[in-house]
Parts: C-alpha cells; sequence; structure tokens
C-alpha cells in the first residue's frame, strides 16, 4: 500500500471512537511503583523502598526537580497495598494509617504543586491481588467519589479476585462513576488482560468507549525474556489492536524497567523505542534516586518522546520479519513525517542490513533521516539501497521526512547534530551511521 494512502486509513481508524472525558489525548507519562517496588510494606526495615508516602514524596521530587516533568512524565502512580485492611466507618476505603500518615489528598497536594498528577490503584474484586480491600459491583459509586475527593488524577482498575461476568459489568460501571464526579480522571482498565486480550471475548470497541488506557496482556517482569514476550503479542496481533488506538484510548504493553537490573543498554534502547512506537503509555518503574545516567539518556531522549506523544495517536506496526532475525516497525506521524525501527533478534554479533526507502513503502524521493539514539542526520533516496548495523537485542531508530519538512528545533536542544556523508551515486551503497 502506499504511503499516502497508509496514512489516510490509519486517520480514519483514529476518529471511530474517543472516551469523552477530556484527558490522555498523548499517551500517559510518568513513574509507576509496582514493578520495581511491588508490595513491599516492611518500612521498619526497609524505610527507603517500602509502599509509603515518603516513596512517592522521593519520586515526585525527582520527577520535578531531575529534568522529567517537562519532558511529559508527570504521573506518579501509587499501585498495589497502599490501603488499609479496613474501610472507615463511612466505608470508604483508607490509605494505610501508618505509611501514609498524611493520606492521600495531602499527597495530590504535594503532587499538584509541583505540576504533577497523582494516580492510584484499586480491584473490581473482593480482594486487590495483594489481598487488600477490592471495589465490588457495590463500592463502585462511593470509591469513585472518594478518588475525586482526594483529588486523585489517574486510576487502575485491575481484576483479581472477580469473574467475567462482574468484569463485565464492573468497567463500564467505574466509568460512569468515575465521569459522573465531575473530575477528569484518566481511567486504566485490567479487563483485556483478564480476558486473553482478544476478541470475541475482548469488545475493544467498547473499552474504546470506557477506557483511556487498557491492559492488554500479562505483567511485565525485570527480564529481556519478558519484553520480547509482549513485544511478540503486540506485535502478531497489531492488526487486531491498531485500530482501535488513538487519542484519549491507548493498548497498554506495561511499564517501562529502563533502569531496572533486567536489561541491557541496547535493550533498554530496544523497549523505548518499540514503546514510542506503540504509541504506549510511557509509565517508568525504576529507582529515579539511584538510576545510572545511561538509563536516564535512554528515558529523556526527547525524539522518542516526541514520537511516542505523537498528536496524531496513529499506533505503529512490523512491516518486515526476516530470516536473518532483523525486524522493521514503522509508525507514521504528524506533517508527512514516520518513525522507523530497525530490530535485531539475533545474540552473536551486530548484523548489517541491506534495504532501501522504496522496499519500506517509501515512494516520494529523497527523505531526511535522523537517528534518535545517534543523533546524525543524513539524507536518503527512495530507490537507494543501504547498510544499517543492529546491535544483538538492539535497535536502531529512525525519525524519516522530507527534507524540507524536518525541523528538528523542536526536538533536540544542545549540542550539534552530526552528519553522515557518503557518495550520492545511486550505485553506491550507503553505510548509514556504522
Amino acid at each position: 500500500m502506499h504511503l499516502a494512502a497508509l496514512l489516510f486509513v490509519s486517520a480514519l481508524f483514529v476518529a471511530a471512537f474517543a472516551l469523552d472525558n477530556g484527558v490522555m489525548r498523548t499517551p500517559p507519562m510518568g513513574w509507576l511503583a509496582w514493578e520495581r517496588f511491588r508490595c513491599d510494606i516492611d518500612c521498619e526495615h526497609d524505610p527507603k523502598n517500602c509502599i509509603s508516602e515518603n516513596l512517592f514524596i522521593d519520586m515526585a521530587d525527582r520527577l520535578a526537580e531531575d529534568g522529567w516533568r517537562e519532558l511529559g512524565y508527570v504521573y506518579v502512580n501509587i499501585d498495589d497495598c497502599w490501603s488499609s485492611m479496613e474501610r472507615d466507618e463511612k466505608g470508604r476505603l483508607q490509605p494505610d494509617p501508618k505509611r501514609f500518615p498524611g493520606g492521600i489528598p495531602k499527597l495530590a497536594r504535594y503532587m499538584h504543586d509541583r505540576g504533577l498528577k497523582l494516580g492510584i490503584y484499586g480491584d473490581m474484586g473482593t480482594h486487590t491481588c495483594g489481598g487488600y480491600p477490592g471495589t465490588p459491583l457495590d463500592k463502585i459509586t462511593i470509591d469513585a467519589q472518594t478518588f475525586a475527593d482526594w483529588e486523585v488524577d489517574m486510576f487502575k482498575f485491575d481484576g483479581c479476585y472477580s469473574n467475567a461476568t462482574e468484569q463485565e459489568q464492573g468497567y463500564p460501571l467505574m466509568s460512569k462513576a468515575l465521569n459522573a464526579t465531575g473530575r477528569p480522571i484518566g481511567y486504566s482498565c485490567s479487563w483485556p488482560a483478564y480476558q486473553g486480550g482478544l476478541p470475541p471475548k475482548v469488545n475493544y470497541t467498547q473499552l474504546a468507549k470506557i477506557c483511556n488506557l487498557w491492559r492488554n496482556y500479562g505483567d511485565i517482569q525485570d527480564s529481556w525474556d519478558s519484553v520480547l514476550n509482549i513485544i511478540d503479542w503486540f506485535f502478531e496481533n497489531q492488526d487486531i489492536l491498531i485500530p482501535v488506538a488513538g487519542p484519549g484510548r491507548w493498548n497498554d504493553p506495561d511499564m517501562l524497567i529502563v533502569g531496572d537490573f533486567g536489561l541491557s543498554m541496547d535493550q533498554s534502547r530496544a523497549q523505548m523505542a518499540l514503546w514510542a512506537i506503540m504509541a504506549a503509555p510511557l509509565f517508568m518503574s525504576n529507582d529515579l534516586r539511584t538510576i545510572s545516567s545511561g538509563a536516564r539518556r535512554i528515558l529523556q531522549n526527547k525524539i522518542a518522546i516526541n514520537i511516542n506523544q505523537d498528536p496524531m495517536g496513529v499506533q505503529g506496526r512490523r512491516i518486515v520479519k526476516e530470516k536473518s532475525g532483523i525486524e522493521v516497525f514503522w509508525r507514521p506521524l504528524s506533517n508527512n513525517a514516520s518513525a522507523l525501527v530497525f530490530f535485531s533478534r539475533r545474540s552473536d554479533m551486530p548484523y548489517r542490513y541491506r534495504t532501501s526507502l522504496s522496499r519500506l513503502n517509501y515512494t516520494t524521493g529523497s527523505y531526511k533521516i535522523f537517528d534518535v539514539f545517534s543523533e546524525k542526520t543524513v539524507t536518503l533516496k527512495d530507490s537507494t539501497d543501504f547498510v544499517v548495523s543492529v546491535n544483538p537485542s538492539g535497535v536502531v531508530m529512525w525519525y524519516v521526512s522530507a527534507p524540507a519538512e524536518l525541523n528538528l528545533r523542536q526536538f533536540y536542544r544542545g549540542g550539534k547534530l552530526q552528519r553522515s556523508a557518503y557518495d550520492d551515486d545511486e550505485n553506491a551503497i550507503p553505510r548509514v551511521f556504522l
């Protein structure tokens, strides 16, 4: 299919459905406690890492002071294990008084005073996955109003200890209850993950009308195998998932684990690049107090973030899957631009992949290429073969536009863009950014 036709079809998909609460028009970004800190409630012996108001204050300070907020990382999300084991005398959820002595409203004010937003967690079953009080059907209205009274900005609704019938009723009811509070609260649904993630059990048309984002698949773990499993599932089912995504409604492949323990730098770049191609929510789950400079550079890469946050909101797709272990992913962007990711599944050595832009559906002459991670630029003709070197379990990510349309000033501040020169003879093979 011609590139322009693909863009047109994708735009039609984007216009199809929308949750009308006005929030999350681009994929939400921030920090989420679960993968890194789980259900650590031992504040006596592990006060720096336990699930407490101090942990979330620490992460808020880092977002506000270390350059994250300005890039769009504004949510600070509490996950499971925050609440008391008992509701209060009026039947409302309440935070654990020892670990959250100031209460959730104080924490929300702390976030808002710093230009941040607060997210919180609940579960529609009898209990949360960690064994804390859930939000069964008869508690949905009171819990939604409680979160609004606390000035919470996002709510993640899990599905442990519930069945399919309860989920079918509860997820739409919570959407209606949150909207009825009058407070714009981003709504994350775990519903499809509990129903296998695919039709006919999962109705994505309905999800797009009631949720801002939804977990399609199982929880991410701190390992490359886990990241690969998620990548495989999402792109093997891309024709089902792409049409429903768009402004205000996003497929969620789960948290970024960049900066934890399980990924190399190349694998970390791969996760960041492919989450950007998928228009995925970017919720880091790491320790921002001790994160390495390498992981910080990846997560704070301005052009990767701008690709992820593209206002057109079209989820990208895999367009090439080679026997060599190289895969190519493409995402259409605003202003007739696009993103390409060359990804290697190999584990031996850098692979020199030869192709041309015309083989990747680019057909309008010359294009300006900006390499997102090396920060180099080059111009390529669509018909000219080139060779790109991709590290094992790594990526090369490009921002692609026609030369007259490329304006990197809106993305890149500081430093000089480097150019990679090559023989412009059409018979030559450019060695791009080797």
